[in-house]
């Protein structure tokens, strides 16, 4: 667009410069293309997904536990000789090869109850913004769940997956630990009396709540960007 101004007979066509956010430009580049002396900003680094963390195949405590067999199995061999080290490795590879399908069924159990789970309902009962009803509901829920650490743990990690925060899934671990109702009905009562069991139950109810409550300070402390980020979500 040009324009002219007239001073009596003096006439003088100008072309009024392009003003973008406080950036004079020339009015023959196109305006697409930014500045060289000015250029575009670039995007928050912190938009950008980061990497997840790699976990090393060998770690400290792989370290540590290979150097304690190591010095355990030299002690056994210094008094029992061969005979003892080689019947003490059979009977722990009998004990792995009895344990190593309950781990597998236990893993493929947290993988489906992360599936099946819906993420906006567990979000809304056990995530960072359900207060004392989310605490309550871990402790209920650790409460009559039933089986041992192969049920209880890949349950645990399927609720955080899923949206269920430190504090809540502390509580229901908690509970399952303190006031599951699976070692009470099955080994205390029997053992010790029903008059003890329902004493350390009761005594125990608050345990979990608070344990969850304990876990939601640290969490958000400890991990402020994480805390901030499950407030978003």
């Amino acid at each position: 667009m040009r324009t002219s101004a007239c001073d009596r007979t003096v006439c003088i066509a100008w072309t009024p410069p392009v003003i973008r956010t406080g950036i004079t430009l020339d009015p023959t580049e196109p305006l697409s293309e930014p500045s060289p002396n000015n250029p575009a900003p670039a995007e928050d680094a912190e938009s950008e997904p980061r990497p997840g963390r790699v976990r090393k195949p060998i770690g400290w405590s792989t370290i540590i536990i290979a150097a304690l067999v190591a010095v355990s199995a030299g002690l056994v061999w210094r008094r029992d000789g061969t005979d003892g080290v080689l019947e003490i490795l059979t009977h722990d590879l009998s004990l792995f090869g009895g344990i190593l399908p309950r781990v597998l069924a236990g893993c493929l159990l947290g993988a489906f109850i992360s599936e099946i789970l819906p993420h906006e309902k567990v979000s809304r009962s056990l995530g960072p913004k359900s207060g004392l009803m989310g605490l309550l509901i871990g402790t209920a829920f650790g409460a009559i769940l039933p089986g041992g650490p192969f049920t209880a743990y890949p349950v645990a990690s399927a609720l955080l997956a899923v949206g269920a925060d430190f504090g809540a899934t502390i509580a229901m671990v908690v509970s399952w630990t303190l006031i599951g109702y699976g070692r009470a009905v099955a080994w205390e009562i029997p053992i010790m009396g029903t008059d003890f069991t329902l004493w350390r139950i009761l005594i125990s109810l608050p345990l979990p709540v608070l344990a969850g409550a304990l876990g939601r300070f640290v969490y958000v402390r400890v991990y402020p960007q994480s805390a901030a980020r499950d407030d978003e979500n």
